[in-house]
């Protein structure tokens, strides 16, 4: 079974090995629900240096394109951080981009048929 993907965002505290516990929590929790975790939380700090400015803004990028691959947003934990705020407005313009999308494929083939219909007259 195909499973969709979940970005998860949450307040991390600044403690990798507390950020880390937790996100295996929310990531198995979304994974018993059928979903497919994606949590940047777990895996950047392996490999980037949040301290670096540029491996900063990569792994803001990267979580940017994950984030935009993702099914949905999966909100945990009781705070929300500016960076939970900024994961949410993007996943709500990428919403509303995908819904006037369908829109838009829906009423091709209406609009097309309406062409035909003119031309055959």
């Amino acid at each position: 079974m195909k499973r969709p993907l979940a970005y998860i965002t949450a307040a991390w505290c600044g403690e990798d090995y507390k950020n880390t516990e937790q996100a295996a929590r929310y990531c198995r929790a979304v994974y018993e629900a059928g979903f497919s975790p994606i949590c940047p939380t777990l895996y950047l700090p392996l490999f980037l240096n949040d301290a670096v400015p540029e491996e900063h803004k990569s792994g803001i990028d990267m979580s940017r394109d994950l984030l935009r691959r993702s099914h949905v947003l999966v909100v945990c934990g009781h705070t929300v951080t500016e960076a939970m705020k900024n994961d949410i407005a993007v996943a709500q313009r990428l919403a509303e981009g995908r819904t006037q999308a369908a829109r838009d494929n829906a009423a091709r083939p209406a609009r097309a048929a309406a062409k035909e219909s003119r031309h055959d007259r």
